[in-house]
């Protein structure tokens, strides 16, 4: 079979005779061939060169087989390898598949089932590429502002959204933190006929009461101490376009009532002001809080919560999208080998099989800071276990091993709530103190135990 596009193979044995035969056969049948006569030099043109199959002996001084097929591996994961060997046996042949080797051929070679193997492979590599090609096309299709979707759960999602933006309704995204809940929003306000307009956002949790309220609805001057001259709210900053206020759920009473005020007469009112301001603005809600459970706990206002509820987006965790993981682990590693102008093509199986594995607390946010650092740490084109946090590299040899007891249970989520509190109060102890509902001492006490830094 004489393939229409280059081919390039990379044949390896330390036996010349052999070596040139199959070189020679190959190169007739209108491939590229690259014969070379040990392990290491096959090594060294992968890291150099791009193949499309390695045919390898078995049985070779310094560097077997085996040994190479596992290095072209770390390599490059997918290209395929066969290997040869004139001493065949069963265990051999188990053994090469076992190391990820695509096929296994004995010696003496037939020159005609060796083509047809040829032939099998190419048209393995050409199923993968429509493979590829279709999931880009998947993935073109239901990529919105950004948003990388996949999985059933995160396309229904994107259908929502899709047919609630060009409306003037408001709406509330729920999910847990790192979801990616301001991206929908700001797809929300992209897709709408606002898309000119501003989108502004406020963090609810960011600051206390008293400057939340000047920074949502604004001031006039001389209205408190400090307040030097007037100053516009994000409400009228937003006019005409989208105000997207994240974390919700934190919002103090006082300031509940006047945002459902807000809300209900399309008003507001300044700080020290006795005139209200009409303002056009689409409100977009998130909350990573159960808000009907706040309500029952009368923490949160029924009244609000209806207002804000007329339209409901609520984000899977990543654990529960897992078929979203591949696409965003490949644009994540693209993103930030290109931002660090490093040349890391892909993940190691060994790798890409833990990061598959990893439940994701702080899910698509928290993937995508292991793949920054991931790449930064990396030394090699291919990014290996090694490179990985050690809470990801244990979790992918967590299946075989025995359950964590329950006082390391108890840690470990007392350590992950500390942290999320830490996150939302933007690293303010007193704040997240206050979340977890302890002293601030005692948050220090257990910073110390757990061995968390402000870097963390």
């Amino acid at each position: 079979m004489t393939p229409t596009a280059p081919f390039r193979i990379l044949v390896v044995d330390d036996e010349a005779p052999q070596r040139e035969l199959l070189a020679g056969f190959l190169a007739k049948q209108g491939y590229e061939v690259v014969p070379v006569a040990s392990g290491n030099e096959a090594l060294a043109r992968l890291q150099r060169e791009t193949f499309d199959l390695i045919l390898t002996d078995h049985r070779m001084p310094q560097m077997s087989g085996l040994d190479l097929l596992k290095a072209a591996r770390e390599v490059n994961p997918e290209l395929p390898v066969v290997v040869m060997t004139a001493y065949g046996s069963v265990e051999q042949a188990v053994a090469a598949m076992k190391a990820g080797a695509y096929d296994y051929l004995g010696k003496p070679i037939d020159l005609d089932d060796l083509l047809h193997r040829i032939g099998k492979v190419r048209e393995r590599q050409q199923l993968l590429a429509e493979v590829r090609a279709l999931r880009q096309d998947l993935r073109g299709r239901y990529r919105l502002e950004g948003i990388i979707a996949e999985s059933g759960a995160m396309q229904e999602v994107l259908g929502v959204v899709r047919r609630v933006a060009p409306s003037t309704a408001t709406v509330l995204i729920q999910g847990e933190s790192g979801t990616g809940k301001e991206l929908v929003a700001r797809a929300l306000h992209a897709q709408s006929p606002r898309a000119s307009g501003p989108f502004v956002a406020v963090n609810c949790a960011a600051l206390p009461e008293t400057l939340l309220e000047s920074e949502l609805f604004g001031h006039e001057k001389g209205a408190f101490t400090g307040a030097s001259e007037r100053r516009l709210g994000r409400f009228e900053a937003a006019e005409g376009g989208s105000i997207f206020l994240d974390e919700i759920g934190d919002l103090s009473p006082g300031l509940q009532v006047k945002l459902l005020r807000v809300l209900q007469e399309r008003r507001v009112e300044r700080v020290g002001a006795n005139r209200p301001i009409p303002v056009d603005v689409r409100v977009i809600a998130a909350t990573k809080v159960d808000l009907e459970r706040a309500i029952r706990e009368q923490q949160f206002r029924e009244d609000l919560y209806y207002r804000l509820n007329v339209v409901t987006v609520t984000l899977p965790p990543l654990r529960r999208r897992r078929e979203d993981l591949p696409p965003l682990l490949d644009h994540f590693l693209k993103r930030f080998a290109q931002a660090n102008a490093k040349d890391i093509r892909g993940f190691t199986r060994e790798a890409r099989d833990a990061l598959m594995k990893y439940d994701y607390p702080g899910n698509v946010r928290e993937l995508e800071n292991i793949v920054e650092r991931a790449v930064l740490l990396s030394r090699g084109e291919v990014i290996g276990l090694a490179d990985l946090p050690l809470a990801v590299q244990e979790g992918a040899g967590a299946a075989g091993a025995p359950p964590a007891s329950l006082p390391a249970l108890l840690e470990q989520v007392e350590r992950e709530k500390i942290l999320e509190a830490l996150r939302d109060a933007g690293g303010v102890q007193t704040r997240a103190a206050e979340r977890l509902g302890i002293s601030e001492r005692a948050l220090r006490y257990k910073l110390k135990k757990y061995g968390l830094g402000e870097g963390d």
